[in-house]
């Protein structure tokens, strides 16, 4: 499906952005992965021959430009971006506040942001096609109670989104967002477990009656990723089992 090439993908410690790591590389791509947490760091690599991870958080400015420094330094050009980091805030919306507004913000949109800006920077004599997958959540255009900040980043990458495919479709870049519903990740078992109430209301609101899986998501994020999507761009794409169809 894919020729050898190199994709740029953050948040690839757990989860769906390490699922899709492993997908891409069984694809033949070589992954630049960005990962947070040092324990995961290690654990990524035994994928050493067919990836270069970062440590480091997305939102240090420093550690970003400094990793950007390192593809120049190494003449690397991507053919995509998987803005995949990001963090959930579950919290009162009189609890809200700025600063946790602010935090809320800078991990999961303004990163995107600056990392876009850097990645289409490096890029810019780059002649070949570019995709960039934004990951959002159906708790952005859906809505969640105690979600309200986590919920508006997500809404906010979605006009991002919007906005930039139509900025750059003429440079041929690519931009879509993915919205996953409720996921298998390294947190599902215990939430079947312990919040046993909460995970039978959410199989009541999916029509398909399960989660969805990590690979599932991979899936779709890698064939938007494809020359095979190459008449997709600005769009927000559901995967959720039916959730925000109801």
């Amino acid at each position: 499906m894919f020729k050898k090439k190199n994709i740029l993908i953050t948040g690839v410690g757990k989860g769906i952005g390490k699922e899709l790591m492993i997908h891409c590389i069984k694809n033949n791509y070589f992954v630049y992965g960005i990962c947070r947490s040092k324990s995961d760091y290690k654990d990524l690599l035994k994928y050493k021959n067919n990836s270069t991870i970062f440590f480091g958080d997305v939102t240090n400015e420093k550690f970003i430009n400094s990793t950007f420094s390192y593809f120049k330094k190494k003449r690397i050009s991507f053919s995509g971006l998987v803005n995949n980091a990001g963090e959930r805030q579950r919290i009162e919306f009189s609890k809200l506040n700025r600063k946790k507004l602010l935090y809320i913000f800078n991990t999961n949109f303004f990163s995107i942001v600056k990392i876009t800006q850097k990645f289409l920077n490096h890029n810019k004599t780059n002649k070949n096609t570019i995709s960039i997958v934004n990951i959002g959540s159906i708790v952005g255009p859906r809505g969640f109670s105690h979600l309200a900040g986590y919920a508006s980043t997500k809404s906010a990458i979605e006009g991002l989104t919007k906005s930039l495919s139509i900025e750059f479709a003429d440079k041929k870049i690519r931009f879509n967002t993915v919205n996953p519903g409720f996921t298998k990740t390294s947190f599902y078992k215990k939430f079947k477990t312990s919040r046993k109430k909460l995970y039978n209301w959410t199989l009541s609101k999916i029509p398909m009656k399960r989660w969805g899986d990590s690979k599932e998501v991979s899936e779709l994020i890698c064939f938007l990723l494809s020359d095979k999507s190459s008449y997709i761009t600005g769009q927000s794409i559901n995967i959720d089992g039916g959730w925000t169809s109801q």
